[in-house]
């Protein structure tokens, strides 16, 4: 615990230096009963720019605020919540979407300011680490592979997570470091948009993917075999993809609001290669067929400057409807020879996250898949289920390849909660199905 005094309110923050996922008690005291104290927070982010937040406090009966215990009078956030400040932040002066640190392996700090209606101030700091103690970075330029290799403190063998990005493309260095920091070693492997490869999903072969996956068992030598893959999106649709192609390579899937189904490149897709409805996937040069391919059911281009209904994830649910190519389309899910994990969203407005993954949970029963099955479906979440305790305020956002504004969905704190909760289901599963 690391105190802060001042002539006025005092400080608590406990602990000061910690995981980003660790949740932090914080407090203020010495305090009039009821006295009325505006909490403010500063946190730089990638790229120079800075994220804020407000609210205001009243103090109970002997001069304490406790925000595991305290909801704000007001401010940005509206209900009890230890890291409301901090998921609550927005950007300063920007449009900024840089949620996490340029460095994975230095912290986010951020401050924390406490101002009295007399104009007393007292400030405090936190810092949020994605890498433990003892945790490696090491980027991987081999076999045409373009990634980033996190590994834990302490001796190896350790089981293996390739984690996979979404339609924003680079690599997740962030959720790598924070799989290392549990025990995982994590290979954070870009599939567009990184260092010498494609700019555009469009036409990415799936033999690259499986480059992937044996290097790892090659190089990496991972515990008892074991090779989880993660992915967020279209990493999540990925990720099913891989588990259900190469079943000898992936032990487990762990899939963020995904797709059930192969889908056109959309939004990540090469316009000079047919853009929103171009091929996303091949495997041994032949595209896998996707959803937009000449869909009968589709009459509305929510990516062309068409007016879409209010919740664009509408044109998934007509595709749907075409369901020759739906089913030509769907992704082979009980090919998948390990456990699976569905993380999605109630309210996603950028794909229907939460049928999918009913769709891959109902196709697995029907298949008696004898390996262990769960599904996360959290309420008020949209799309961008992320990291625990980083801002959740941005539902209306540009999309990182076409630019092109997106509703993600959800409400602040829904997606607060989903972060997290999504986070603890993750750890919980892993622990379960390594022990074995």
């Amino acid at each position: 615990m690391t105190t802060y005094p001042t002539s006025g309110p005092v400080f608590s923050v406990i602990p000061v230096d910690g995981p980003i996922d660790e949740p932090r008690r914080i407090t203020i005291s010495g305090l009039a009963p009821d006295e009325l104290v505006a909490i403010s927070t500063r946190t730089m982010r990638s790229r120079g720019a800075l994220w804020d937040s407000q609210a205001t406090y009243m103090a109970d009966a002997h001069g304490v605020i406790d925000l595991t215990r305290d909801a704000p009078v007001g401010g940005d956030y509206a209900e009890v919540s230890a890291m409301g400040l901090l998921w609550s932040q927005h950007p300063v002066g920007s449009t900024s979407q840089e949620l996490f640190a340029d460095d994975v392996m230095q912290p986010l700090s951020t401050t924390l300011t406490a101002e009295t209606a007399d104009g007393i101030r007292a400030e405090a700091e936190l810092f949020q680490r994605f890498a433990a103690p003892g945790v490696t970075r090491r980027e991987i330029r081999e076999d045409g592979l373009v990634g980033t290799l996190f590994t834990p403190a302490g001796p190896g063998p350790h089981p293996i997570v390739v984690v996979l990005n979404g339609s924003g493309g680079g690599i997740n260095e962030p959720r790598g470091a924070l799989y290392a920091s549990h025990g995982y070693q994590a290979f954070a492997l870009g599939y567009f948009k990184a260092p010498g490869l494609s700019p555009f999903i469009t036409e990415t072969p799936l033999e690259y993917l499986e480059a992937g996956l044996r290097w790892v068992h090659r190089e990496l030598q991972p515990r008892d075999g074991f090779v989880a893959v993660s992915g967020q999106s279209r990493g999540g649709e990925l990720a099913l993809l891989l588990g259900a192609t190469f079943p000898d390579l992936v032990s487990a899937v762990i899939a963020y609001v995904p797709g059930a189904v192969v889908h056109g490149a959309q939004g990540a897709g090469d316009p000079a290669r047919g853009g929103w409805q171009g091929v996303t996937w091949t495997r041994g040069g032949v595209p896998l067929a996707h959803l937009w391919q000449d869909n009968s059911a589709v009459h509305w281009h929510p990516w062309a400057g068409d007016v879409p209904p209010s919740r664009h994830h509408s044109v998934f649910f007509e595709g749907l409807k075409d369901r020759t190519l739906a089913a030509r389309a769907r992704i082979p899910v009980e090919r998948i020879a390990g456990p699976v994990l569905l993380i999605s969203g109630r309210d996603d407005r950028a794909w229907p996250s939460s049928l999918y993954s009913r769709m891959v949970v109902s196709t697995l029963r029907q298949h008696d898949h004898p390996h262990l099955v769960r599904h996360l479906d959290f309420d008020d979440a949209g799309h961008a289920i992320n990291l625990p305790f980083v801002p959740t305020t941005q539902l209306a956002r540009e999309h990182p390849v076409s630019k092109v504004p997106y509703t993600s969905g959800g409400t602040p704190s829904g997606n607060a909660r989903a972060d997290d909760g999504s986070w603890r289901g993750v750890l919980i599963f892993l622990a379960e199905i390594t022990s074995r």
